[in-house]
Formats: C-alpha cells, sequence, structure tokens
C-alpha cells in the first residue's frame, strides 16, 4: 500500500516547516509535523506546519494535495487500524477543513481584486454523501486555477442542486462521492443535472479507481483526483443536449429484473430478519450488550446497502470488495473476518429467489473465504 508519511511517526517533528526552502524535502517534513499535529489535537501547531510552508513560497495546491490530502488519507488509514478512534477522526478532518478554510481566506486577499475569473463551477457531494473534504479541496484548486466556485457541501438533494443550476447556469458541476452505497443518488443527480444542459465532471472513491461507475452512469467526464479534475475543466467538458431527459433503465438495463428495488425497499426487514436468525444460530449473542447488538445490525445493514449498490451496477466485485475492507477493520480489532459468513448464509436464504443476489452474495462468502487472515491493516503513522 502507498505509505501517505514517508517518514517514520518516531522521527522527530520539526517545529517548523519553513526553515527549508519548498520542495519535495519540505512537503515530507510538513507532512509529518502535520500528522503530528493532527493526532495530538493541536490545531495551532497544525496550521503553523501550514502556514509556515506557504510563507516560505510554496505552491499552495501542492500544500492541499500534497500535504493536507495526504495526512488526510493517512487519519483514515488509522482509523482503519483501530489506531484512531472515530471521535480523533473526526476532530482531524475539522482540523483539516478549518486550516483550508483559512488558506482561502489568505488566497483571495491575494488575488488581484480586477482578476477576471474562468468558468463557473458548482462542487457538491451527492444526497446522502457526508465526507465532504474531498470535494472541499477540489473546490479549492479550482478557486486557485482561477474558477469561480460555489461549493455546496456534503449531502446535496437533487432538486436543490438543480434549483441552484437554474439560478447559476455553472459551465459544469463536478459530483463528488466517497462511498458506493451512493451510487444510485450520484446517478439521479447526473441525469437531472444533464436534462438542464449542464455536464457532470465526477469524482471520489464511489466511482472506482477507474473511473468506471461514471462512466456507467453516464457523466460525462472523470477525474481521479483534484488536480485532473481541474485539468479536465481547462480541456473543456462538452455540454450535452438541455431537456434531453434520460431514464434510470437507459443506461442500466439490468435493474428491469427489480432484485435492486426489491432488496432496497425491503432492507429494514432484511436486517431485523438476519438478525433474528444469528441469534437462533450462534446463541453466545444472546449475551451481547446493547452496544454490541447495534454494532453487528450496523455491520448487517452495510452487507444488505452494498449489495443494493452491487445489484444497481451490476457488479458483484463492490459487494466483495466491501467484504474484504470489512475483514480487515475486524480482525484489526481482533475479531475474525469468518464472523461475517452466518450473516451472509442468511442473506441467502432471505434473498433465494433472486438469482443476482444470490450469486453476488455466493461471490462474497467466497471471497471471505480465500481471504485468509491478516494480522493487521497496513498503517501509516509509524512505517517508514
Amino acid at each position: 500500500m502507498t505509505q501517505a508519511l514517508d517518514p517514520p511517526e518516531d522521527a522527530a517533528a520539526p517545529a517548523s516547516a519553513a526553515a527549508r526552502p519548498p520542495g519535495p524535502d519540505s512537503l515530507v517534513a510538513a507532512r509529518r509535523a502535520l500528522w503530528h499535529a493532527v493526532r495530538d489535537r493541536d490545531e495551532s501547531r497544525a496550521a503553523r506546519s501550514v502556514f509556515d510552508l506557504l510563507d516560505a513560497g510554496a505552491d499552495a495546491e501542492d500544500v492541499l494535495l500534497g500535504v493536507i490530502a495526504r495526512v488526510q488519507f493517512t487519519v483514515g488509514e488509522e482509523w482503519a487500524a483501530g489506531r484512531l478512534s472515530v471521535a480523533a477522526e473526526h476532530a482531524a478532518t475539522a482540523i483539516h477543513d478549518r486550516i483550508i478554510a483559512a488558506m482561502s481566506h489568505r488566497e483571495a486577499e491575494a488575488r488581484p481584486a480586477d482578476a477576471t475569473p474562468a468558468a463557473a463551477v458548482t462542487v457538491a457531494c451527492v444526497d446522502g454523501e457526508w465526507h465532504s473534504l474531498p470535494a472541499r479541496i477540489l473546490a479549492e484548486v479550482l478557486r486557485l486555477r482561477g474558477h469561480r466556485v460555489d461549493f455546496l457541501g456534503a449531502q446535496v438533494p437533487t432538486p436543490h442542486l438543480v434549483a441552484h443550476l437554474h439560478h447559476t447556469a455553472p459551465a459544469a458541476v463536478a459530483l463528488s462521492s466517497s462511498i458506493p452505497t451512493r451510487l444510485p443518488a450520484a446517478h439521479a443527480a447526473i441525469t437531472a443535472v444533464q436534462a438542464v444542459g449542464i455536464p457532470v465532471l465526477a469524482g471520489g472513491a464511489a466511482f472506482g479507481p477507474d473511473g468506471r461507475y461514471a462512466r456507467l452512469l453516464g457523466a460525462d467526464a472523470w477525474a481521479p483526483d483534484a488536480r485532473g479534475a481541474a485539468d479536465a475543466l481547462a480541456r473543456g467538458v462538452p455540454r450535452p443536449a438541455a431537456g434531453a431527459v434520460r431514464q434510470t433503465i437507459d443506461d442500466l438495463p439490468h435493474l428491469a429484473d427489480q432484485e435492486f428495488t426489491m432488496v432496497s425497499r425491503s432492507r429494514g426487514q432484511l436486517v431485523k430478519n438476519t438478525m433474528a436468525a444469528l441469534e437462533d444460530r450462534l446463541p453466545a449473542m444472546r449475551a451481547y450488550t446493547e452496544a454490541q447488538r447495534e454494532r453487528t445490525a450496523e455491520d448487517v445493514a452495510h452487507i444488505v446497502e452494498f449489495l443494493a449498490a452491487a445489484l444497481y451496477t451490476d457488479d458483484s466485485g463492490l459487494l466483495t470488495r466491501f467484504l474484504d475492507w470489512t475483514g480487515d477493520i475486524l480482525e484489526a480489532r481482533g475479531v475474525p473476518a469468518r464472523v461475517l459468513g452466518p450473516a451472509l448464509e442468511i442473506l441467502q436464504d432471505e434473498l433465494k429467489d433472486f438469482p443476482r443476489a444470490l450469486r453476488f452474495l455466493a461471490e462474497g462468502h467466497a471471497a471471505l473465504d480465500g481471504r485468509g487472515t491478516r494480522p493487521t491493516i497496513p498503517g501509516t503513522g509509524s512505517e517508514a
């Protein structure tokens, strides 16, 4: 796995990145200093590690992408490995968000008052997507490139997004999503935005590392990261014909079998039935604490949600990759991944009349059986 922090954690963190001239070594030192600061929830020290680098003449885009985004990736990995709590992960993300806001104000003050903006771009997260930091970083990169940007933040309902576009008529919409379970909402947003004649550039982990789901859902362009998105907009994204309404099934004819719809609508009942059957199959569950029961129910609900997303895209890999990732999370916390097996078997019984769902669940079970035991999730905070 690519390491987000190059130096080892136990190396001495410099008090300031400004002592070195801007360059690769300075970015490395700033990453290390920022990681130590956000891990310790020290916002003042975190801000100094960034602004000392900027004061030394570092490019703001390089700082956003080569320092803040890289450290945020480390924060996520450390949470997944069980070395950072949910609260600590949220605190680190909030620190990064406030530093980015301060950077934005600094850059705005330095910009000539008579500067002519490039094309207007709206940046938004799809409905239900609460990971807004990647989109926030993209918005700031676009501002640095001279664009006039409306950043709408997390969880933007599609009707509100479209209403905003009617008032602002941007050159493009950059749509962000990190969670694959939001792909149906992303599809609705893509088609609705295109129906008013505005192109959609999709980005974020939900669309796949190669953009396969962006293409599947009919997005006009895809980019793997903020810099790629800015470059794509600079090249120009052709506008779709206004008023061209495309139905979901036009893009995804496999939805005609109604399996996605039925699984989505019965999600609550599927979770309830699975939890009841798990208690019968695993008597030890009856001694679970309320917190343990809630965590188990959440895991089952996530399996159902990812199964629905896999059915929507007709890609079983969405489910198997999620199960593999969940297995890593569980084993990092001392729980064997095989505990997911009984839930998959019960869901197979519940969905015995759904051929695609049965096949996807069977493939997921086989992936769990074949993964072996992994001691921990590779981390970055304590490795060279």
